[in-house]
């Protein structure tokens, strides 16, 4: 049992850090990439068929978590977390990028592996990197309907200068990241 993990938000403003983790079912599925490399449609289909068919879970860390913790010690906890919340222990979690949790989380407990690229080469990455980035654009654009000023449907988060105006017109929503700094500025407006 491989397990792929990769997480989805770590350069917005605002919004949680989302990891997911998936094994692969034995057959695997057609047409797994990188989540930035499918369609929105695509996307949405293969998550679909994702979930259908394998093992998967997904976790997040709050912006106050990761204002607490930081941008990267949040994401280490998102992938623990959702390694944890498959309910087995992996033989082998391969994640996307160039560090484990594996180093940073006294709570990791499987044998584990960093692939720069990743979520392009490792069909179990790449469902998780799928995975991942839909689960936090559902969460934005819920968090658009609820304070639709940001426009957070729309950019997800990220620092556009539709984002950056919104954020000096009306300042910083309880969802954004005030360890970062366009949002602690935000505030000295």
């Amino acid at each position: 049992m491989i397990a792929g993990v990769d997480e989805a938000g770590r350069g917005p403003l605002a919004g949680p850090v989302v990891a997911a983790a998936v094994i692969l079912c034995s057959h695997g599925i057609e047409g797994l990439n990188d989540s930035k490399k499918l369609s929105p449609a695509r996307r949405a289909e293969l998550e679909a068929i994702i979930k259908a068919r394998c093992r998967w879970a997904i976790a997040r860390v709050e912006p106050d978590e990761i204002d607490r913790l930081n941008i990267f010690a949040a994401t280490m906890l998102a992938m623990t977390r959702a390694v944890a919340a498959l309910g087995v222990d992996p033989a082998e979690v391969r994640i996307d990028g160039n560090h484990s949790p594996a180093r940073w989380r006294d709570e990791w407990r499987w044998p584990a592996r960093a692939i720069v690229g990743g979520d392009a080469t490792e069909p179990a990455i790449s469902a998780a990197s799928i995975l991942a980035k839909e689960a936090r654009d559902a969460l934005m654009r819920q968090a658009c309907a609820r304070w639709p000023a940001y426009g957070f449907s729309r950019h997800k988060g990220y620092g556009t200068r539709e984002h950056l105006d919104a954020l000096a017109r009306h300042g910083p929503s309880p969802i954004h990241r005030m360890s970062f700094a366009p949002c602690a500025q935000a505030l000295l407006l």
